[in-house]
């Protein structure tokens, strides 16, 4: 019976968030199909028609190949669970792994050929999005030898690192009692960090080549406004973010002593330095007011939750039963359990998620001001106008859409929260 009503619940779930899914796409679509014509009036004289024109028709061409990657992510979710996808896989690899080479070697085959069959799976719309949207309007830049290169690194990083923390999980769970998810929690929790401090160093080098900032004049207004805002970092550096996308960025990355200011060479080609210095400014709001900390702190938080959640739901046969699984026997069921976790926990957190759009909103708004109080509010008011330009975002997005979906509020919300700063003034 418990597996029965957890079949129906996982069902509706599913049938109703792709609803809600379609409906808010089909929303922003119509939107911004409706508001095409014209720059709205906050706009009009820095933003030509053409870009607002360019913004909407990119803005619908991934809305329209999203309704189809929605509808395809749904269904193939439904062929793992209900239709018992992973139910054959899972047999198959009992009767031909775990008898020759043991229990490990059976769970981390599982969690390996349902990783790749996943990815073989999205691999088209993944080219789709890149070489043809992506490129229709101006902003891929990758070449298909970088493509296989990145695919090629990004494998080898999993294995080297995804297949070890994999059969750490595991191991925990099946040696350390009833209380494995609190273990299992921990060492999550220390690879994670372990995580923040090896990424700048060690593993984005493998993608990208990040050359020490070379503008002295840059270098010394960025170093100053750091020192006011209290901030220390270890370098700056420039990204060639180019050579995959024209999309422009700045981000924080490392942890603690090893923290490491990032600029996208694009995005210093299309800024001023005082641009720059305010968009810096605003990244630094983020951890004058501790969000990262905040984040963090809620991300810890969650995952302990959904530890203990699947150290409860493991337990359970009617888990397993009601998502299209027949618990093993002769083998340990905890990959299967992880798998099945990993599939159902998304479907039924859709619908909290615009909880924590808002509370990103929230921070967005803050580190705004608090750039306002450390750089030009005209400057950044600049700079979002160019990074939403050159970018193509939409200057007309539905607001139900938003307030469902977008972790940044929408530009005319954030212009005019600027514009109310004592920092921005006419020039």
């Amino acid at each position: 019976m418990q597996a029965f009503v957890l079949t129906l619940l996982f069902a509706a779930a599913l049938l109703a968030s792709l609803s809600v899914k379609f409906w808010l796409a089909t929303r922003q679509m119509r939107h911004v199909v409706t508001h095409r014509g014209a720059v709205p009036s906050a706009f009009t004289s820095t933003i030509t028609l053409a870009a607002h024109q360019r913004a909407a028709d990119y803005t619908l061409a991934k809305g329209r190949f999203g309704l189809l990657s929605m509808a395809v992510s749904a269904a193939v979710l439904l062929g793992w669970t209900l239709l018992g996808g992973i139910e054959q896989l899972n047999q198959w690899l009992l009767a031909g792994v775990q008898p020759r080479f043991g229990n490990m070697a059976y769970q981390l085959a599982l969690l390996t050929c349902f990783a790749i069959i996943s990815a073989v799976l999205d691999l088209p719309f993944e080219l789709y999005s890149t070489f043809r949207i992506e490129q229709r309007f101006g902003f891929n830049r990758m070449t298909w030898k970088l493509y296989l290169a990145d695919a090629a690194k990004g494998a080898l990083v999993t294995v080297l690192i995804g297949l070890p923390v994999a059969a750490l999980m595991l191991w925990i769970m099946g040696a350390a009692g009833s209380l494995w998810w609190l273990w299992a929690w921990g060492a999550w929790m220390a690879f994670n960090l372990l995580i923040l401090v090896l990424y700048p160093t060690v593993i984005a080098p493998l993608f990208n080549t990040f050359e020490p900032l070379a503008d002295e004049s840059l270098k010394v207004r960025v170093q100053a406004l750091m020192q006011r805002c209290g901030f220390a970092a270890k370098g700056l550096f420039v990204m060639d973010g180019s050579k995959r996308s024209a999309h422009a960025n700045a981000y924080f990355t490392g942890f603690g002593a090893a923290k490491r200011v990032v600029f996208f060479d694009t995005l210093l080609n299309k800024l001023t330095p005082g641009e720059v210095e305010a968009v810096l400014a605003h990244e630094l709001g983020h951890f004058k007011h501790k969000h990262v900390l905040k984040r963090m702190g809620s991300m810890f938080a969650l995952s302990l939750a959904g530890f203990a959640l699947l150290g409860w739901l493991s337990a359970q046969p009617w888990f397993f039963a009601g998502l299209g699984v027949r618990p093993s026997i002769a083998a340990p069921d905890d990959a299967l359990a992880l798998l099945l976790f990993l599939l159902a926990i998304p479907v039924f957190a859709f619908f909290v998620s615009p909880l924590f759009a808002q509370l990103s909103r929230k921070h967005e708004f803050q580190a705004d001001a608090y750039a306002c109080q450390q750089s030009s509010g005209n400057d950044l008011a600049a700079a979002l106008l160019k990074l939403h330009e050159d970018n193509a975002s939409t200057l007309t997005p539905d607001p139900l859409y938003v307030r469902f979906y977008y972790s940044h509020p929408p530009a005319s919300e954030r212009l005019a929260a600027l514009a109310r700063s004592p920092s921005t003034q006419p020039a």
